[in-house]
């Protein structure tokens, strides 16, 4: 990505495409399309029309979670951000302080032993850091409370400051969201398919489009530093990981929406290019150097200029493309971040 360039101020998208104009729904919003460097300007409901009979979408299925909970270390309010639950039941947080504006800023203080006091006489004990690359996101303990349920009855979506206001869950649930029996599911919206409505995913399949489902829980993003992501669970069950494999042997193209699926369907697949059945934990950080094997192309929202996806979306498309891409998105005033606008990189 260019190093001079920055989003400009005013072009974060602060409430979703439905409140900014009377009579738009969530597919009102724009889609640049880079094909290799050459790059078209479109609106999202005009998709249909640039995909073909035969190509196959990779959804990430993953529900947003309620996942931002206040508490208090001591006197003090802070705001909690489940991320991911471990396999010992454990939780991946991150606490985070009020900033007095709805959201939050970072919080530097918290050590081993830290406690935290939740809502409903919920007690977290922070363990150890997740990464031995920072202390941003703790495992963390907590009693007093079933995380899930303590999420549903206190939480509220993730909000990061660009944003205008609190929104309900229904707002950051895509329409391809499905429910989890453990009641697990994504620290953070899987946004890039969020445009989709019903009768947009009607129009594609009555098109010949498919969908093969994929899930991969996403954990807290580091709204400040850009790290890459931590290892998060995935599952790509047997029926997508055929239509997908059938898909590349007939030559038709296999386009993720979303940098979630692209790791959840790269996660699966071999070194040969076949995808298998697979479920667990993905530590895959897609680069250039590692390349993709399955994706040819992905549908994806705009980052931030240091976003370590930036990375992902190079390897599918190349350097230029994203460099070209990223400049008419500028020009042309898009949107940014999770309710703004969209890009589908072909190769």
């Amino acid at each position: 990505m260019t190093p001079a360039l920055r989003v400009p101020e005013g072009l974060s998208a602060r409430v979703p495409a439905e409140q900014r104009e009377p009579g738009l729904d969530r597919d009102g919003v724009r889609l640049l399309v880079s094909r290799g460097t050459e790059v078209s300007h479109h609106a999202f409901g005009e998709l249909p029309g640039l995909l073909r009979a035969g190509d196959l979408l990779v959804v990430n299925t993953s529900p947003t979670l309620a996942a931002a909970v206040d508490g208090s270390i001591g006197h003090t309010r802070v705001v909690v951000h489940f991320s991911t639950r471990g396999d010992d039941a454990r939780w991946a947080v991150e606490v985070r302080e009020p900033d007095g504006r709805g959201t939050t800023r970072a919080r530097a203080c918290v050590d081993k032993g830290t406690v935290v006091r939740l809502p409903g006489g919920g007690r977290l004990v922070a363990e150890e850091p997740l990464s031995p690359r920072g202390n941003r996101l703790w495992w963390a303990r907590v009693s007093g409370a079933e995380v899930t349920a303590l999420l549903r009855e206190h939480g509220r979506p993730i909000r990061y400051a660009y944003t205008e206001r609190d929104q309900p869950l229904s707002a950051y649930q895509t329409v391809f969201a499905l429910p989890v029996p453990d009641g697990t599911g994504s620290a953070e919206m899987p946004s890039a398919a969020r445009p989709f409505t019903a009768r947009l995913v009607t129009e594609l399949v009555s098109r010949g489009v498919q969908f093969a489902p994929v899930t991969l829980h996403t954990g807290v993003a580091s709204a400040e530093s850009h790290e890459p992501p931590y290892p998060e669970r995935f599952s790509v069950p047997g029926e997508s990981a055929r239509l997908i494999n059938a898909a590349r042997a007939a030559g038709r193209r296999v386009v993720a929406v979303g940098t979630t699926a692209v790791r959840a369907v790269e996660s699966a697949a071999g070194a040969d290019g076949v995808v298998r059945p697979r479920a667990g934990w993905t530590d895959l950080v897609v680069t250039p150097e590692r390349g993709v094997r399955v994706v040819d192309g992905l549908l994806t929202g705009l980052h931030e200029p240091e976003a370590s996806h930036l990375l992902m979306l190079e390897a599918v498309a190349g350097r230029v493309a994203i460099d070209r891409g990223y400049d008419a998105a500028v020009r042309g005033r898009y949107l940014w971040h999770e309710f703004g606008d969209v890009h589908l990189l072909l190769r």
